[in-house]
């Protein structure tokens, strides 16, 4: 009795035990399922990742071209060109590099430098110099190009050359510089201005610039995960037309030339053997009304006392009478 009491006891154990455990396929399931799981967090976390990539690339690079077109405006419409040669005012040459649009851009102007000049042992900067915008090759990416500001302190007799670089941007696709000599809708445009010697046309201020400038995205860190197809690279292009004003350019026809005013003979003026000379006087009061003051009428030498009248004009002026 003892005996099949334990071998009963012993089954049921064994049992038990083979009902507590997990079996392979369960196992399996919810390895399965967990898998699932993390996979889906993990390409959500990517996505968003990507996502603020993305947003990054987007707001520097929408910061950085307009940033770029505003400092050429600024330089170009405080464009100088009071005593300067007609030929140093404004170049413009067409420009390929690394099979890219690459013009370059030259003048004079009186805008602030942005690099500091060693003048006398002491930093310094300018408000009247020679600026240009140049590209170059990027060493990183043979596709891209690279776009810097020329400054020079002061002017000198080749103002087109020398001075130093100042770093712009690194990821540029296209600079295009199209010049204008008349402003219109149905106006040719030109590519060079300025650039052979002697020239006799495309010489002085055109009447309207149109620059092109193209950018492209840039990586937020570098190695990042996300990688870009050449076809799938993103770019800006911006836009920016600078009309010349036209006193600017009709300064250059006709330069101001200082003089000083003729007056012609006082009204009622006497000559020596008494008789009363006639005439007005040139100088207008402030507002632009008549004479701002009448002659004056003195008697000959054997006369008696001179009277001296002074009328009233625009200038307010008083009468006076003097014995």
């Amino acid at each position: 009795m003892n005996m099949r009491l334990l071998h009963s006891l012993g089954r049921s154990a064994r049992k038990a035990r083979r009902l507590a455990a997990f079996t392979l396929v369960e196992v399996l399931v919810v390895v399965l399922i967990i898998s699932g799981i993390m996979l889906a967090i993990t390409q959500v976390l990517d996505s968003a990742r990507v996502s603020r990539d993305t947003i990054h690339n987007l707001e520097e690079t929408q910061l950085a071209g307009p940033a770029i077109m505003d400092l050429i405006e600024r330089d170009v419409r405080a464009m100088i060109t009071f005593d300067l040669p007609i030929e140093s005012l404004l170049r413009v040459k067409n420009r390929v590099v690394s099979g890219l649009d690459a013009d370059s851009l030259d003048f004079i102007t009186s805008t602030d430098s942005l690099a500091a000049w060693d003048v006398e042992r002491r930093a310094s900067s300018h408000d009247y110099g020679e600026v240009g915008y140049r590209l170059r090759p990027n060493p990183q990416d043979k596709d891209l190009l690279e776009v810097y500001r020329r400054e020079s302190f002061g002017v000198d007799d080749k103002p087109f050359e020398g001075g130093q670089f100042v770093f712009l941007h690194d990821r540029v696709r296209h600079f295009d510089i199209q010049i204008y000599q008349e402003d219109g809708p149905d106006a040719d445009s030109v590519e060079d201005w300025n650039v052979q010697q002697g020239e006799t046309e495309k010489i002085g201020l055109p009447a309207r610039l149109e620059i092109e400038l193209t950018l492209e995205l840039a990586p937020r860190i570098q190695r990042e995960q996300v990688i870009f197809k050449s076809v799938d690279k993103r770019t800006i292009t911006y836009r920016r037309v600078i009309r010349l004003p036209q006193s600017l350019r009709d300064a250059l026809a006709g330069p101001p030339i200082p003089g000083i005013p003729e007056f012609a003979p006082a009204s009622g003026a006497t000559t020596g053997d008494g008789a009363t000379k006639s005439g007005a006087s040139s100088v207008g009061g402030a507002g632009g009304g008549g004479g701002g003051k009448t002659g004056s009428a003195k008697t000959g030498p054997g006369g008696g006392p001179a009277t001296t009248t002074v009328g009233t004009g625009s200038l307010g002026g008083a009468t006076k009478s003097g014995n």
